[in-house]
């Protein structure tokens, strides 16, 4: 069956990679509570793919849930765990929330793993465990730092109680921890593509919304930064090619090739972009003038950020292949797709 428990699947990069697994012949089984998500993405799902994947309308942080899910397909080959909050603002403002829903759901995943002998477990990481770096670009060995706010805590602890659990299950937890930059864009076919509900926290569907009128004003935080123009440098990635990453980590795992029990991979394209060049590109694709001003930082933002993708070329095997036009370009069609 190659099935795989796919917990957040309906969200922005687990329903990506639900498509990249059901074209590489996994049965993906998704766990979503729908908190920030809908479900026509499923229907978009099939339309792209031609199956309709099953779901299954959970928390992550229910144990008693988490245990029927995991009684119910324990025959599946490996877990992929998006499910988690995810914003940094709103963890600097909401701390508690973000500290019980990811650990908790975390821990819940780990437990029911080792309570039904799944083996193999692919952590939705992010680049914010390496705070901000004292030198780019970032490296999986690269000492981590503070984190620069909760959500960025929430993924280093994250990354060591998964390690901690696959020192104590010696050959019988194997875990890879893929570390986002910036995930952008939206699937080529335009049916699926960033949706968050409410007000965006996250840079590239605030600006398409304000490219097509949902939002009067973006504000870009921070002009004052070390940077070529002042404002944040970041490493954004297609979603697409993320979702690609995670489907060959799978049968990585899958067919006993990793070098250690628990393996740690960046993904980005290793160049830095800033927000105003982010905007320069969108204005470019789409054809549309932003309406933009420049504000004072964000509590818990870092200056810059980008990732040294040698481990992840090289060992895993993987590559971005998306440039930064295509990641804007993509991203604006599937906001028009949405809105017309």
């Amino acid at each position: 069956m190659n099935k795989v428990i796919v917990t957040g699947g309906v969200g922005f990069i687990g329903s990506h990679t639900v498509v990249e697994l059901i074209n590489s012949g996994y049965t993906p089984i998704i766990v979503d509570d729908l908190s920030n998500s809908n479900l026509e993405v499923l229907d978009r799902i099939e339309s792209i793919t031609g199956t309709s994947p099953e779901i299954i309308v959970a928390d992550v942080s229910d144990s008693e849930a988490m245990d029927d899910v995991f009684e119910t397909h324990k025959d599946a080959v490996g877990i992929i765990h998006f499910a988690a909050k995810k914003a940094v603002g709103e963890s600097v403002a909401k701390p508690l929330m973000y500290y019980r829903v990811n650990m908790m759901g975390l821990v819940n995943i780990l437990e029911q793993m080792e309570k039904h002998s799944i083996a193999n477990f692919i952590f939705s990481s992010s680049a914010t465990v390496y705070g901000q770096p004292e030198k780019l670009p970032a490296v999986e060995g690269t000492a981590i730092l503070p984190a620069e706010s909760p959500y960025g805590n929430t993924k280093q602890i994250g990354e060591e109680i998964i390690r901690d659990q696959v020192s104590a299950q010696t050959g019988k937890l194997k875990a890879i921890a893929l570390r986002y930059f910036n995930p952008i864009g939206a699937h080529p076919s335009g049916k699926i593509g960033e949706l968050p509900l409410g007000v965006p926290n996250n840079l590239m569907p605030f600006i398409t919304q304000t490219g097509i009128g949902l939002r009067e004003e973006l504000k870009v935080f921070g002009s004052d930064y070390n940077t070529v123009d002042g404002t944040a440098v970041r490493d954004y990635i297609h979603v697409v090619d993320i979702a690609k990453a995670h489907v060959i980590a799978m049968k990585r795992l899958v067919a006993n090739a990793q070098e250690k029990n628990m393996e740690y991979f960046n993904l980005g394209t290793g160049r830095g972009s800033s927000v105003l060049e982010v905007i320069k590109s969108f204005e470019k694709t789409s054809g549309q003038k932003l309406n933009y001003s420049l504000v004072d930082r964000r509590v818990g933002d870092v200056e810059s950020v980008y990732a040294s993708t040698q481990k992840a070329n090289e060992v895993l095997g993987w590559k971005a292949e998306y440039d930064l036009d295509e990641m804007t370009r993509t991203a604006w069609e599937w906001e028009k797709k949405i809105r017309g």
